[in-house]
């Protein structure tokens, strides 16, 4: 691999060499600097202070990951060809490029197409820049590639992608119980009839990998002040879409207005896919910021009363739940509301007291399991091991969110 001189300084990992050539080249394109805008974890700083990293630094570790990664497979005799090595460190480099602002608080909402597809047609656009030279990338990246174990290293339950945002996440909020050790998972990767698997010796450290995914859900991506937060966050651009569908004019920017005065699915995406990707790459975070301190002073109520909280962090109560939240609930909740501010209509009420659940399972069997390689050479996937069993298991919360004027006793 023809590594250069460039160098970045990771505070995970210390100094991570830049491979010279179409991957530095990359690296430098605006398509991609546009990373350093989205932060990795949304609104997750108003629990967590530190957590304020972007997804230019998430996708420069992962490449780093996968480049050792690479080494270690090839130390090991798996045949991988330069043009493949630098393929998989291409795809795993530009596998976020399809996050819209604050990650996942917004998808589906700016635009009606889930960020992979949004990433596989960035790099469609980038491989017509470069001439070609992307092929191999989005075939790895969609599996199509007839080397499957390359796919795995970019998209699995065990994945460089995983291993680095779980390490990152865990480094910049302080939740050591994140902490993946992620050094001795690389060095026990091998590679049997096309696909990833660990060495018998690395099973403890996936067991560990395993439990600090279910942890940092739980405590971090579903802690119930991210997902207000979060939530409130969508009520506002649904509020301004509403307004601005009413012929409203906002102080927004084009670029926000653009996704804001229309409703865009993939099939607008693939019969203007020029035109919308042109405006999606130079849509981030600043775009929502810049609106949302507008919005705290608009005449309608429901954007500025949400739009103020949010920016001064004055969150909704939340109400968690193992069970759906009873209608009654939320009726005591939105009457109380309508006695506070008796001039809101149901429609407006909506806005201000609303439920949602969230679930998460750490390990999915119906996806492609891991594998454990055993000391014999036989191999077999992680969940024939009871002990493992409770990663497996889907946990699903309900939550209710309304003013904390309307707190019941």
């Amino acid at each position: 691999m023809n590594v250069g001189y460039k160098i970045v300084n990771d505070p995970i990992y210390g100094l991570i060499e830049i491979p010279s050539g179409i991957i530095f080249e990359l690296i430098e394109h605006p398509i991609f600097q546009r990373l350093r805008r989205i932060n990795q974890l949304g609104l997750s700083h108003y629990v967590y202070p530190g957590a304020t990293h972007n997804r230019f630094n998430h996708s420069i570790g992962a490449m780093h990951l996968t480049i050792q990664a690479i080494e270690i497979l090839k130390s090991k005799g798996v045949a991988i060809t330069p043009e493949e090595a630098e393929g998989v460190i291409i795809a795993i480099l530009l596998h976020d490029l399809g996050h819209g602002p604050f990650s996942h608080s917004l998808e589906n909402q700016l635009l009606l197409v889930n960020h992979e597809f949004l990433s596989i047609s960035l790099m469609e656009q980038l491989n017509d820049r470069f001439d070609g030279k992307l092929n191999l990338a989005i075939k790895i990246f969609t599996n199509v590639y007839h080397k499957k174990f390359l796919h795995q290293l970019v998209s699995g339950q065990l994945d460089m992608d995983r291993m680095d945002y779980l390490t990152r996440d865990s480094f910049f909020t302080g939740v050591q119980e994140g902490k993946v050790g992620y050094d001795r998972i690389l060095k026990t990767l091998n590679v049997h009839n096309d696909k990833l698997v660990i060495e018998f010796k690395g099973i403890y450290s996936v067991e560990q990998f395993l439990n600090a995914r279910r942890l940092m859900y739980w405590q971090v991506y579903l802690h119930k002040n991210v997902i207000c937060s979060c939530e409130m966050l969508g009520q506002i651009i649904r509020r301004a879409k509403f307004l601005i569908n009413k012929g409203e004019e906002l102080p927004i920017s084009n670029t926000l207005k653009f996704f804001l005065s229309q409703d865009l699915d993939k099939a607008d995406l693939l019969n203007n896919k020029a035109q919308i990707l042109n405006y999606f790459y130079c849509l981030d975070d600043s775009d929502i910021l810049m609106a949302i301190k507008e919005f705290t002073n608009h005449s309608d109520f429901i954007l500025s009363f949400l739009s103020t909280n949010l920016l001064e962090r004055k969150l909704l109560k939340v109400v968690i739940k193992n069970k759906p939240i009873e209608i009654d609930f939320l009726k005591k909740v939105s009457d109380k509301v309508q006695e506070k501010y008796p001039t809101l209509s149901e429609e407006d009420l909506s806005y201000l007291v609303f439920e949602g659940k969230e679930a998460n399972q750490a390990y999915n069997i119906r996806k492609e399991e891991i594998h454990i390689m055993l000391k014999d050479g036989s191999v077999r996937p992680i969940s024939e091991w009871q002990e493992h069993g409770i990663h497996r298991i889907e946990i699903v919360k309900y939550f209710a969110c309304y003013p904390k004027l309307a707190e019941l006793d």
